[in-house]
């Protein structure tokens, strides 16, 4: 590879050519990707492989990549895989990876200053709005995740809450305290720890049978704090919980809101997208109203890791809480310092990769119609899933189905320490499919969520056989398999 002083390629057609064989091997890997183990352990040796010294010298780069063929590219954790159910995890498209490609050739940095890829981003933002139903010119920005997000939507709420001094002096000891329903993401009581508030400030508030914040239990919340002198400022609605796909009420919680002068946020990890979905969208009323919202464009839009979104109402409170001035960026009225307010008046981080260019790329080669589409298969093959479950007499749902994801259990007559853990390792073990478990009311629950535009419903099918078989081998069962 040595040309010199620098680090290109002595030879660029032999790059090339590498260039190109990634490129096949790749696509190739994703054509493939039914017929391939969903996960498989990673052995001693490969990991001992991968934890050897730095490298001090330079070596031919074919035999790094045939490293990676064989070091990581088959220790994957399988979200791509057609039988991945375990997390809320997009799968990725070729189109994705093809826009990873020519964002690392680009090389931008999105903090700031006047070029195409910062507009990119400014279009994603106005899709987004337009997505939501939120007013055009809303503030936005690509983040890492709706976990960043979230942080960034309590910063938000805490400046519109105490002005912005809070930036200055701190919060000098403000009651203020959040409340969300008890299926919150853990994320949100993170959020509240790392802006200062520390996560007691975050009331967490009963449930009803659907997992759907109690509204009468929170309106009594917030009465009681503040007879107690603290001062609500915030609400966080879920709009797809993580355990079982709820949705909150969320135009009863933007009238409370009103109402009660509340900053109101909504957590729309994945949910949000099934905007776009006409047979969806009616569940999600109320979005549109919210002054805040976080989701993801890498879980039901499909974009590659990461591109998480955070989308505020008025652009002025984003800007109030995050911009800062400096003289070595300082902003012009024209040349490559123009173009401000930069991104980095819209959230914490001035180096920003061009995350932009995977989700513009996604949507402008499916459309949004498309990816709709997909989340509502999604929903269709969960249902599908959630009927084989019913018709089972080994297995009990636990929950309701609001979305995409199924709750349910091998129900054994014998005590067993954890057997719905035991089983879905077995079947991850076995490279069948990956679910995963989670607790409903107290019982350990194998929990899928079907999240991946390649699934279909012979995927959830296999599933819930190899689930049936590694049942009965943990319990004996010597019945009929039919």
């Amino acid at each position: 590879m040595d040309a010199g002083d620098g680090l290109d390629p002595a030879d660029w057609s032999t790059l090339r050519a590498l260039g190109h064989r990634m490129m096949d091997d790749m696509i190739d890997h994703m054509e493939g990707l039914r017929g391939q183990p969903v996960w498989r352990p990673m052995p001693g040796e490969v990991r001992a492989a991968l934890r050897a010294p730095l490298p001090r010298a330079p070596s031919d780069p074919a035999i790094a990549y045939d490293a990676f063929r064989r070091l990581v590219l088959p220790y994957a954790a399988g979200n791509a895989h057609p039988r991945f159910m375990g997390w809320v995890q997009g799968a990725g498209t070729p189109i994705g990876m093809l826009a990873e490609l020519l964002a690392g050739g680009m090389n931008a940095n999105c903090g700031g200053r006047d070029h195409a890829a910062i507009e990119v981003e400014r279009q994603v933002i106005r899709w987004s709005a337009e997505m939501l139903g939120f007013p055009i010119d809303a503030g936005g920005l690509l983040v890492t995740g709706t976990s960043a997000a979230n942080l960034m939507a309590v910063l938000v709420a805490r400046t519109a809450a105490l002005g912005p001094a809070v930036r200055a002096s701190g919060l000098g000891g403000a009651p203020l305290v959040a409340y969300a329903s008890a299926a919150v993401h853990g994320c949100v009581p993170r959020a509240l720890d790392m802006a200062g508030l520390g996560a007691d400030a975050l009331r967490t508030i009963a449930c009803d049978g659907a997992g759907r914040i109690d509204m009468a239990a929170l309106a009594r919340a917030i009465r009681d704090d503040r007879t107690a002198g603290l001062t609500p400022f915030m609400v966080v609605g879920t709009a797809g919980s993580v355990d079982i796909g709820a949705i909150d009420p969320l135009a009863s919680l933007a009238a409370l809101c009103r109402r009660e002068r509340l900053w109101f946020h909504i957590d729309a990890a994945f949910g949000a997208i099934a905007m776009l979905a006409p047979g969806l969208r009616g569940r999600f009323a109320g979005i549109g109203q919210a002054d805040s919202v976080a989701f993801d464009f890498h879980k039901w839009a499909q974009v590659p890791y990461d591109a998480g979104c955070i989308m505020v109402r008025d652009p002025a409170r984003q800007i109030g809480t995050f911009a800062s001035g400096a003289a070595y960026l300082r902003r012009g009225p024209r040349g490559l310092a123009g173009g401000h307010p930069w991104p980095c008046d819209l959230g914490p981080d001035l180096s920003r990769g061009f995350r932009a260019l995977k989700v513009w790329l996604t949507f402008t080669c499916y459309g949004g119609d498309r990816i709709g589409a997909a989340a509502e298969r999604c929903c269709a093959v969960a249902q599908a899933l959630a009927a084989r479950v019913d018709r089972e007499p080994e297995l009990e749902r636990l929950a309701p189905v609001a979305l995409n994801i199924v709750c349910f259990r091998y129900v054994a007559d014998m005590a067993m320490t954890d057997l719905s853990a035991e089983i879905v390792a077995d079947i991850q073990e076995a490279g069948i499919a990956a679910p995963s478990t989670t607790l409903i009311g107290g019982v350990s629950a194998i929990r899928a969520a079907v999240i991946n535009h390649r699934t279909r419903v012979g995927d959830v099918e296999a599933m819930a056989d190899a689930v049936l078989a590694a049942g009965r081998a943990r319990t004996g069962w010597m019945g009929s398999a039919d």
